[in-house]
């Protein structure tokens, strides 16, 4: 077999392969063992006719496809296994020559990763926020703490903000009603922002036996983007009673004996969240720095790609119905020309971030061991909720260890980047970036969402909340996901 390589842009490459028939023997072996088994011909068992019976029968062409059909990707896949060509996306196959006999020539045409000329790390530099902890910050802390103690008692007055009701919902959309947004009995928290737009001011000021009426957009659902008149009745209204500040409190809510000591836990706590938080911000300061000073001609092929998974994640939550997910953008104030700039623009960044970050684990010789992808898995499956055994299952199922791989080799890639750019605080200060990560536990960037492997990065997210639930409980409760990879690389 002979093959040549054709550079038709920085990434994208021709592949021209010629093979000659006598390496074609296996497959036509193969071919005429296939065509035997789909067909009966008198005088002889089921795929026990010999290859000449074959032609005559179903002819030479016949063959020839089967041939072709088996031996072009193998050919394809032999002539890029030298490593010349990192191909990235499907290839597009043209047959340019048949010479029955003699020679079998085609053409594949792919997407490949282009040369990038990285900058040198330490000549990035960038500023992060300093980890300040004030007293108010503290106090806020200790408010949350308070409140998981506080108690819920009735009473006769209208709502105020922050009050806790019970209330019954009902909506219409065009008069008609929309079952799954109706319900009884349901317990909320005004001015919390957690049910529809509209319903905090709504509340604000009825009695308990009062209703009130307000329109909205619906976010979800069947009507999601629709206008709806959303009917609220209120039932009953609580106000919450916190338990005093002082030594026996902390005595309760904690391990400690008393406030002052209360208090110090919680600053400390706070400062490892801060200290967390500037770690995330660093990372993703120093890849918007690097991916700003590199410059990456871009396969179109793969930011196509890209452009229509996240098209179709979008649309999904819309029934896959294009005219629902315009009218929710118009409700946000956006166009659907803006929504597709958007979305390319965002593509453009992910698949430019997977090529820097491909590059400089290339160029360092980044390897990941057996550890750390186990690490990892343990990592996302505790975020999943699920157990190892089960998100490694369902990866495997889906085809994504490749990509798990790839996502911690890209995690160690900006680490190193990271480590030998100059990292200050706003305050001037240098940032030990060690002591944010940690030499073992780089985190992945959460722009570098993978169309080359199509796996998304995720980062660990950390609040205030979090802080406050491990000075009262000695656990920290982090958002819980959709179980399971769904992507396959």
């Amino acid at each position: 077999m002979k093959s040549t390589v054709e550079q038709i842009s920085p990434t994208r490459v021709r592949i021209n392969v010629e093979v000659p028939f006598d390496e074609l023997k296996p497959s036509f072996d193969r071919a005429y063992s296939k065509l035997a088994k789909m067909v009966r011909i008198p005088g002889f068992r089921p795929g026990k006719a010999p290859a000449r019976i074959l032609e005559s029968r179903l002819g030479r062409g016949a063959v020839l496809d089967e041939v072709v059909q088996e031996a072009v990707p193998a050919k394809y896949a032999e002539a890029i296994s030298s490593g010349e060509v990192r191909p990235i996306g499907r290839p597009e196959i043209e047959v340019t020559k048949i010479e029955d006999g003699q020679l079998l020539a085609f053409s594949a045409e792919v997407d490949v990763r282009p040369q990038i000329d990285i900058p040198v790390y330490d000549s990035l530099s960038i500023t992060v926020d300093d980890v300040e902890i004030s007293d108010d910050q503290v106090d806020e802390q200790l408010e949350g703490l308070r409140a998981r103690f506080g108690t819920l008692k009735g009473v006769e007055r209208p709502v105020a903000d922050g009050d806790f009701v019970v209330i019954d919902l009902s909506a219409t959309v065009d008069g008609e009603d929309v079952e799954d947004a109706s319900t009884t009995g349901l317990s909320y928290q005004v001015g919390s922002g957690e049910l529809v737009d509209g319903i905090d001011e709504a509340l604000v000021g009825a009695g308990a036996g009062e209703t009130r009426t307000f329109d909205t957009t619906l976010v979800a659902g069947e009507h999601a983007g629709k206008q709806a008149q959303v009917t609220v009745v209120v039932d009953a209204v609580k106000e919450r009673e916190l338990p005093v500040a002082d030594d026996d409190f902390a005595q309760l809510a904690s391990e400690f004996d008393t406030l002052d000591e209360l208090r110090d836990d919680l600053r400390e706590r706070l400062g490892k969240v801060r200290g967390m938080q500037q770690g995330v911000q660093a990372r993703d300061r120093v890849l918007e720095a690097l991916l700003a000073a590199t410059e990456v001609p871009l396969p179109q092929a793969v930011v196509d790609s890209e452009v229509e998974v996240r098209k179709h994640d979008a649309v999904h939550a819309f029934d896959h119905d294009d005219a629902r997910l315009s009218e929710w953008l118009e409700t946000q104030g956006q166009t659907v020309e803006e929504f597709d700039a958007e979305v390319r623009s965002g593509a453009e960044q992910a698949v430019k971030a997977q090529l820097v970050l491909d590059a400089i684990a290339d160029s360092e010789n980044i390897q990941v061991s057996e550890g750390e992808l186990t690490e990892r898995i343990i990592y996302q499956a505790q975020r999943y909720g699920v157990s190892p055994d089960e998100y490694l299952r369902r990866a495997q199922e889906a085809g994504q260890l490749g990509a798990i791989f790839a996502e911690v080799r890209r995690g160690k890639a900006i680490a190193a980047v990271l480590r030998s750019a100059k990292v200050s605080d706003a305050s001037g200060n240098e940032v030990d970036v060690e002591k944010l990560f940690g030499p073992l536990s780089p985190l992945a960037p959460d722009d570098a969402v993978s169309q080359l492997d199509e796996a998304a990065a995720e980062t660990a997210a950390v609040s205030d909340a979090d802080a406050a639930d491990d000075a009262g409980a000695d656990r920290a409760d982090g958002d819980r996901e959709e179980p399971a990879p769904t992507r396959a690389d």
